[in-house]
C-alpha cells in the first residue's frame, strides 16, 4: 500500500514522506479498508511536530499519522460477518496506540473501529466523524436529552463547534453559540439561535439576556481555561459543562467554590479514551443524525495524497472554515 508516514518529529514538509508498506492481512475480528479519505486534525499534527505532552521519541520506526477515515471494507477476518465485505464505513481511533493510522491507501484494524456510512453521506463527510464527529456528539448528549433545554457552545464556529450547533438543535435545544468574524455567521446558518462575539466584555451577561435571563443548561467548551468564568456565571444549578479543549490556557484557575455552590458537573473530554458504552451509545447517536440528514459537515480543501504537508500546515494556520482531508485513492 501507499502511505505517508514519518520517521522523526519535525515540520511537515521535512518529515513526511510518500512511502510503500505492507498491509497486515486482517486477524480475528478485524477488517482491512481500503480508504477513499482520510481526515487531518489537530492532534495529528501536534504529535508528528513532537507537541505530545510526554512523548520524546516515537514510539515506533515510522508512523502513518491520522486517526479519522473513510472507505470500503475489502477483507475480513475470522469472526466478522460475510456481509461486512463491500460495506461502506468511517473509520475512528486510526492511529491511536497503534503505528499505521489512516494516512494511506489501506487500513486493517478491529472491526468495530470501521463504523458503518449511510449510502447518502459521502467519503468526505464520512472521514470527519472520528474526532470532530463523536466529540461534537458526546460533548451534548453525554449528560442526557438537551430536548426543550439550552445548550451554550462556545466556539461555535469550528469544526466541532458547528457539529455541536447542529445536533443540538437537532436534538431540540435553544442554542447560543459564540463565535467571531465570519464565524458568526458560519454559526448562525448552522442552526444557532443566537450567536454572540465571544469578544465582548458583556458576554456573561448578553448570553443570560438570550436565554431569557436564565442560565444555560448545558456547555459545550473549546477554551475552558479563558471561558471558565464566563461560564460559572452562566451555567444552571445541576448544570453540565463539557470541556473538550483549554489551549489558551493550559493550567487553568478554576472558581471551584461557585461551581460546587451550584453542584456543577464537569466533565473532560479525550473522545480516543471513551468506554465501549460511550462509544457504542455517541456513535448511535451520529449515525441517526446522519441519516435524519441533520448535518452538514464544511470542508476547507482536499488535497491530494504527496501534499500532506500542505494539509498539515493548513492545520497548524488555523482560521479554517472547515475540515482538511487527504484524497487517497
Amino acid at each position: 500500500m501507499q502511505a505517508i508516514a514519518y520517521r522523526a518529529f519535525g515540520p511537515a514538509a521535512e518529515v513526511l514522506k510518500l512511502e510503500s508498506f505492507d498491509c497486515p492481512p486482517p486477524g480475528p475480528g478485524e477488517v482491512t479498508v481500503d480508504l477513499a479519505c482520510s481526515g487531518v486534525n489537530p492532534s495529528d499534527v501536534k504529535r508528528r511536530a513532537g507537541a505530545r505532552a510526554g512523548e520524546t521519541e516515537l514510539p515506533w520506526p515510522a508512523i502513518i499519522p491520522h486517526s479519522d477515515g473513510a472507505g470500503v471494507i475489502s477483507a475480513i477476518g475470522d469472526g466478522v460477518p460475510a456481509s461486512r465485505l463491500g460495506e461502506r464505513v468511517w473509520v475512528w481511533n486510526g492511529q491511536w496506540q497503534r503505528p499505521f493510522g489512516t494516512a494511506a491507501t489501506r487500513i486493517t484494524l478491529p472491526g468495530d473501529q470501521a463504523v458503518a456510512l449511510p449510502d447518502t453521506v459521502s467519503m468526505e463527510t464520512g472521514a470527519s466523524l472520528g474526532i470532530p464527529g463523536l466529540t461534537a456528539a458526546f460533548t451534548v448528549f453525554n449528560g442526557g436529552e438537551v430536548e426543550g433545554g439550552t445548550v451554550l457552545v462556545q466556539g461555535g464556529a469550528g469544526t466541532v463547534g458547528l457539529l455541536a450547533v447542529q445536533l443540538a438543535k437537532w436534538g431540540g435545544a435553544r442554542v447560543i453559540a459564540t463565535a467571531r468574524g465570519a464565524g458568526i455567521e458560519r454559526a448562525r446558518a448552522a442552526g444557532a439561535d443566537t450567536v454572540l462575539d465571544f469578544g465582548d466584555p458583556d458576554l456573561a451577561a448578553r448570553i443570560l439576556s438570550a436565554n431569557d435571563g436564565a442560565p444555560v443548561d448545558r456547555i459545550v467548551e473549546v477554551e475552558f481555561g479563558i471561558n471558565a468564568e464566563t461560564d460559572t456565571e452562566v451555567i444552571a444549578e445541576n448544570g453540565h459543562i463539557c470541556a473538550y479543549g483549554s489551549a489558551r490556557a493550559m493550567t487553568p484557575a478554576m472558581p471551584f467554590y461557585p461551581l460546587m455552590f451550584k453542584a456543577v458537573t464537569l466533565e473532560l473530554v479525550l473522545i480516543y479514551l471513551l468506554t465501549p458504552r460511550q462509544r457504542q451509545a455517541t456513535t448511535a447517536r451520529l449515525t441517526a443524525a446522519l441519516e435524519a440528514g441533520a448535518l452538514d459537515i464544511p470542508v476547507a480543501h482536499v488535497y491530494d495524497m504527496a501534499e500532506c504537508a500542505a494539509a498539515h500546515e493548513a492545520v497548524e494556520a488555523g482560521s479554517r472554515d472547515g475540515a482538511i482531508l487527504l484524497r487517497l485513492g
